[in-house]
C-alpha cells in the first residue's frame, strides 16, 4: 500500500466521523459498539483463507483494515493515539522481537528463533506487570475475551514453559479418558447440572491439551469437523428430498443415509 492510498482511507474515515458533516451512524459509534464488527471481520478473513478465495480475502482484509483505521480515528479524537502510533508500535515490536535481524544476535534455525521470540515476549510481559504493580505470572496478558478454545491452548502453552506439562502423549490421552469417565459418572449418578457443566469443561480442556501435544490447532481441527459435518448433512438432505415428511423418518433410516453420505464424501 502506498502512503497516498493509506492517506485516502484515513481522510475518508475522518470525514465520516466529522461532527458536523459526517455520517450519523459512523459518528455514533464507540470502541464498544464496533467491537463485534472487528471480531466478525477477523473471522471473515479466516473464512476466506480456509476457502482459498483470494478475491474474498482481498476484500475482507480491507474490511479488517477499516476496523484498525476506525479505532485509531476514535482514539485520535480523544487524544489517546493515532494511526501513526499504531504503526510505530508494531514496527518497534517486530524489530525488538527479531534481534537476529536487527542486532548482532544470531540464531541457527527456526526452532531457536521461536525460542528467542517466546523469551522476548515473556520479558515484555514481565516488564509490563512490574510497570502496573502486578504479581508476575506466565499466564499474564492472555485476553479473557479470546475464543475459549484458543485461550485454553494459550494457557496450556504458557504453563508448559515452566515444566507444567507431560513429556509424552500417553498420560495426556489417559487424562482425556479420565475426564470422560468423570462426566459419565456425573450423568449416571448425581445428574447435577453444575457438576455436569464442570466435568464437560474439563473434558474439552483435556481434549485441547491432547491436540496441542499432537501439534494440531484445536480451532482448526473443530473448523474442519464442522465443515465435514455440514458437507455430509447437506448430502443427507438431498437423499431426503423425495420424502414427503422428513420429520417422520425413523432414526435407523437416518443413520443408514448418514453412512451413505459419509461414503460419498470419503
Amino acid at each position: 500500500m502506498t502512503i497516498n492510498k493509506l492517506d485516502n482511507l484515513l481522510e475518508v474515515m475522518k470525514e465520516l466521523r466529522d461532527p458536523i458533516n459526517g455520517c450519523e451512524w459512523d459518528k455514533s459509534q464507540t470502541f464498544d459498539s464496533i467491537l463485534p464488527y472487528t471480531i466478525e471481520e477477523a473471522y471473515e478473513v479466516a473464512d476466506a483463507i480456509d476457502k482459498k478465495d483470494f478475491e474474498a480475502l482481498k476484500e475482507e482484509l480491507g474490511d479488517l483494515l477499516l476496523q484498525v483505521v476506525f479505532h485509531s480515528q476514535m482514539a485520535s479524537e480523544i487524544d489517546e493515539f493515532n494511526i501513526n502510533d499504531v504503526i510505530n508500535s508494531v514496527v518497534n515490536k517486530l524489530k525488538h522481537r527479531h534481534p537476529h535481524i536487527y542486532s548482532q544476535n544470531k540464531v541457527e534455525n527456526s526452532e531457536q528463533q521461536e525460542t528467542s521470540w517466546e523469551k522476548i515476549k515473556a520479558k515484555e510481559r514481565e516488564e509490563k506487570s512490574i510497570r502496573e504493580g502486578k504479581d508476575i505470572s506466565v499466564l499474564d496478558n492472555i485476553p479473557n475475551n479470546f475464543p475459549s478454545m484458543m485461550r485454553s491452548e494459550k494457557l496450556q502453552q504458557r504453563a508448559a514453559t515452566i515444566g507444567f506439562d507431560w513429556d509424552d502423549i500417553n498420560p495426556v490421552l489417559e487424562k482425556v479418558l479420565e475426564e470422560l469417565g468423570e462426566l459419565k459418572h456425573e450423568l449416571t449418578s448425581t445428574n447435577n447440572e453444575d457438576r455436569i457443566l464442570d466435568e464437560a469443561g474439563d473434558l474439552i480442556f483435556a481434549c485441547i491439551n491432547l491436540l496441542r501435544h499432537l501439534n494440531i490447532n484445536s480451532e482448526t481441527a473443530l473448523r474442519a469437523a464442522n465443515f465435514k459435518f455440514e458437507k455430509r448433512f447437506r448430502i443427507l438432505e438431498r437423499f431426503l428430498s423425495s420424502s414427503k415428511d422428513q420429520n417422520s423418518i425413523p432414526p435407523q433410516e437416518l443413520n443408514a443415509l448418514w453412512e451413505k453420505a459419509k461414503k460419498v464424501t470419503g
